[in-house]
């Protein structure tokens, strides 16, 4: 793997779901999470595996991400999103 850097972060965050061949690009379910390690170990080892974290494979399906900088999980912002729906 290359060194994380901040180029290596912006070349993986510009992969163009439509044109990015699905055979380069890792499958999620191969993921395994440590949920031991601390928060910043397991956020590694995640791109570790996963290899680009913005643009993936789910199965025959390419999935691209983005990620807000925050703390907010993704769980506290689905229930937030469910009360406001259902509430």
């Amino acid at each position: 793997m290359e060194p994380l850097t901040q180029e290596n972060l912006d070349a993986m965050r510009g992969v163009d779901v439509r044109t990015v061949d699905p055979a380069t690009l890792r499958d999620i379910r191969d993921v395994k999470i440590n949920t031991e390690l601390p928060r910043e170990e397991r956020i590694l080892d995640f791109i570790r595996q996963i290899g680009n974290p913005y643009c993936y494979r789910h199965g025959k399906y390419v999935v691209k991400v983005s990620y807000a900088d925050t703390d907010v999980t993704l769980e506290q912002r689905l229930v937030n999103y469910m009360r406001a729906k259902c509430g």
